[in-house]
């Protein structure tokens, strides 16, 4: 966070204070000041609801109040569905007049509708350059323009648009040719990769052509560990209603300041769980209740993450982060790029990705185990217990081998067509995984552990202080070093027995070779194996 103080825009007149908002905006993309201040044109792409359009909100008002320019917001988000050129930049006219007739700034709101009649304004190659040059040449002062749902355009009406902004941006200096002084697209993905997933055949070195006007494409960054702290203490200093130190531990844990997470976990706590009965203190328990609450309500926000799951360059990335295996995909890759602009993932400074939270985390393992769960059979075995004390886990696993000989051909999540058939390896940890979860009836909890690169144990099952850990091969990526990475797991870990678990896909093997038990002692572990 810079520690230097916010720029006024050369204010003389009273400015909307930044206390405003819920938390200070200006730290959270420093550079976006010095964006406009150098005239400059630049993207800001984020994963949705994460303070976006407050951040242009706030930088607008801030703008409006200064004695040297203007500022327009215009939202873009009705143009999602609209594919013909024409229609699309109408469309986008029509957007910019009623974000004019909208606007606090009187020079600017009556102006709106005024430039429909000029020469130009029906044709689709000219409209937005011209009413855009219009207005800043009838404005006593520079324009800055914020299009907020940028990466909703599509197809040629969105080349359309960005190729008026590049020629207007190029001619701005020249006279009678007036055009925003800076300007930024908004929106959850870089409009690079709209361009890309629209008209791939223009990835070979020409993607930027329609916009290679841009100085910089920037993202927000989440709540650090103090702000989610800071805004929590203003509720405090609202109402009363305390968090405790752990209570904002555990909210961190949980989002990792995700901006829409660490609101939504807050809100669950006081509003529905506490009913704004703001005497109760918010205790670390109730934000583990509140994540629980919205990994199985799955609001629309996480929903929309989840969708993403289908896409071919989405599974690309995440079969190598649920698996733990090195990624086959280049790390400055595009599609690296883009999960990581979804929200979906995080790198890490070792340039390995894993989920970008953990309340992501868990929604994407529930998400896939809940197939595999609703194709499980009803009558698979509860956890075998010792006393209540211990997880019998090699007699489950034994267990797990006789259903997966009678059961595994009927499987349709195994099939071709079938989308988590895609993920390859990682889906035979998951299978594993929904099994296990679905025989749990004694307070053991079982997840995956995966993060793309790391080589985390697969499948970790805790209770009463002891971890039970699982390392998941298929036939072809068994080998020596399988033992060496799980006992290595497992001295991390302070245990002294794993289980390995290897599936063998061979369909002309017989299961009688498929299927099999034995017994190894590596470096002072006891290795249980398990042929499936």
């Amino acid at each position: 966070m810079s520690d230097r103080p916010p720029r006024r825009f050369n204010t003389t007149g009273p400015c909307v204070p930044e206390e405003h908002y819920m938390l200070p905006v200006l730290p959270r993309l420093p550079a976006a000041e010095d964006m406009i201040e150098g005239k400059s044109y630049f993207i800001l792409h984020a994963p949705r609801q994460s303070g976006k359009t407050t951040f242009i909100n706030f930088l607008k008002d801030r703008i409006n109040n200064s004695c040297n320019m203007y500022a327009l917001s215009c939202s873009l988000a009705t143009l999602r569905s609209i594919e013909d050129r024409a229609e699309a930049v109408t469309a986008i006219v029509s957007q910019i007049n009623r974000a004019m007739k909208l606007s606090n700034v009187d020079p600017i709101k009556e102006k709106a509708y005024k430039y429909n009649s000029l020469p130009g304004m029906t044709e689709p190659d000219t409209k937005v350059s011209i009413i855009l040059n219009q207005l800043c040449q009838d404005l006593d002062k520079d324009l800055v323009v914020f299009f907020d749902e940028a990466d909703l355009l599509s197809g040629p009406g969105l080349l359309t648009f960005l190729a008026q902004i590049r020629d207007g941006y190029n001619n701005r200096h020249n006279p009678g040719n007036q055009f925003p002084r800076s300007l930024a697209l908004v929106g959850m993905r870089d409009i690079r990769d709209c361009i890309a997933s629209k008209h791939p055949e223009s990835a070979g070195g020409h993607l930027a052509s329609p916009f290679n006007i841009v100085a910089e494409r920037m993202t927000l960054a989440n709540f650090t560990r103090e702000e989610t702290g800071r805004l929590y203490r203003q509720h405090t200093e609202a109402t009363g209603q305390v968090f405790e130190d752990a209570a904002v531990g555990r909210a961190w844990h949980w989002s990792e300041g995700q901006p829409w997470l660490v609101n939504a976990l807050a809100r669950q706590i006081v509003e529905v769980k506490l009913k704004n009965d703001y005497s109760a203190l918010v205790t670390a328990t109730l934000v583990d209740e509140a994540a629980e609450s919205l990994i199985e309500r799955r609001d629309t926000h996480i929903d929309s993450l989840i969708e993403r799951l289908t896409e071919p360059r989405v599974i690309k990335v995440m079969d190598a982060v649920f698996a733990g295996t090195k990624s086959p995909v280049p790390v400055n890759s595009d599609d690296r790029r883009y999960c990581q602009d979804l929200g979906l993932v995080v790198k890490e400074k070792n340039l390995t990705l894993r989920p970008a939270n953990k309340i992501y985390k868990e929604v994407m393992s529930r998400v896939i185990t809940d197939q595999i769960q609703f194709q499980l059979s009803d009558n698979i075995s509860d956890f075998k217990w010792n006393n209540g004390r211990i997880i019998l886990m090699t007699e489950l696993l034994t267990d797990f081998q006789k259903f997966w000989r009678h059961d595994s051909r009927s499987f349709p999540f195994l099939k071709a067509d079938f989308a988590l058939h895609k993920f390859d390896e990682a889906t035979y940890s998951f299978i594993l995984l929904a099994y296990l979860q679905k025989t749990v009836n004694g307070g053991a909890v079982v997840d995956r552990q995966y993060a793309e690169g790391r080589g985390a144990v697969d499948i970790s099952a805790r209770y009463k202080g002891r971890e039970y850990l699982i390392e998941v091969k298929l036939e072809y990526s068994y080998n020596p070093n399988s033992l060496s990475q799980l006992a290595g797991y497992l001295d991390n870990a302070g245990e002294e027995e794993g289980w390995l678990v290897i599936f063998d896909r061979n369909k002309a093997k017989p299961w009688d070779e498929k299927i099999f038990f034995k017994i190894e002692r590596f470096q002072g572990k006891t290795i249980f194996i398990f042929g499936c």
